[in-house]
């Protein structure tokens, strides 16, 4: 569980975000939406412990974020970065190993038979099997995404922490990844997920995080922060949210739309 409190963040004394006041609980998938800029992503790796809050504390199972060594903070919280770098080189499958390199002392760089078994079960969670031999330059960029997700799942940690997993995704492809955090939810892991489309996020996950206006505007189930009111503030434009015939909930810009009870003006 990851416990934030009191959180000032920012860079170079720029201010992006104040007043903070976040937990992350087991079996639970969180989306944390907000507008381009607005410190989604300085959130996040303030949560994962590696940017130092200007102000407050972050803390994992109770001990203080940053005061764990690297490698214990990794057994602890996997955070996968919206871009990953990699040597084009690497396999994809020793790609996904990397995910073991906290779980065993620095210098010894083959891990035990079971990181075999590890890697492996990571490797069909994202359904990359066959890809295991490729070079990760002859992948697309959706399917690099999924052994950066890989990766994460092998270093098996009780909480993860993704920045816009679905970006590159076609919306099959964004919703298959979805599905294989909610599986991950559903054994017991905490996740939190930065999501750029809020009709995604809406469909998805149990808990919404809206950031805008320098700070959290509100964080709750997705029924309490999916209203235009919010939307609207947080992302400077008119917002409605309506639902479909079968009570699904949707968001767009104010304007005259069409759903499946007919048309009306929003």
């Amino acid at each position: 569980m990851i416990d934030a409190r009191g959180l000032v963040l920012g860079y170079e004394g720029r201010i992006v975000l104040r007043d903070v006041e976040l937990m992350l609980r087991p079996h639970e998938l969180v989306a944390i939406v907000g507008p381009n800029g607005s410190g989604k992503s300085t959130l996040l790796r303030a949560l994962a412990g590696s940017l130092v809050p200007i102000e407050g504390r972050v803390t994992v199972d109770g001990a203080l974020v940053h005061g764990l060594s690297p490698a214990e903070r990794a057994r602890r919280v996997a955070l996968v970065a919206a871009e990953e770098y990699a040597d084009g080189d690497v396999t994809v499958r020793d790609a996904v190993a990397m995910g073991r390199l906290s779980h065993r002392p620095w210098w010894q760089w083959n891990g035990p038979p079971e990181d075999e078994a590890i890697v492996e079960a990571a490797l069909e969670r994202v359904n990359l099997v066959p890809f295991g031999e490729r070079l990760l330059d002859t992948l697309s960029s959706g399917e690099r995404q999924r052994v950066w997700i890989a990766t994460a799942l092998a270093q098996q940690t009780p909480t993860l922490l993704f920045d816009e997993p679905t970006s590159h995704l076609d919306l099959g492809g964004a919703y298959a990844t979805l599905d294989i955090l909610r599986g991950l939810v559903a054994e017991g892991a905490a996740i939190a997920v930065v999501l750029h489309d809020l009709n995604l996020a809406v469909a998805s996950v149990d808990r919404i995080v809206l950031v805008g206006d320098g700070t959290v505007l509100a964080d709750g189930p997705v029924e309490s922060v999916f209203r235009a009111d919010l939307l609207t503030r947080a992302y400077g434009a008119e917002i409605a949210v309506g639902r479909t015939d079968d009570g699904t909930m949707v968001a767009m810009p104010r304007r005259r739309v069409r759903l499946a009870r007919g048309e009306f003006q929003l």
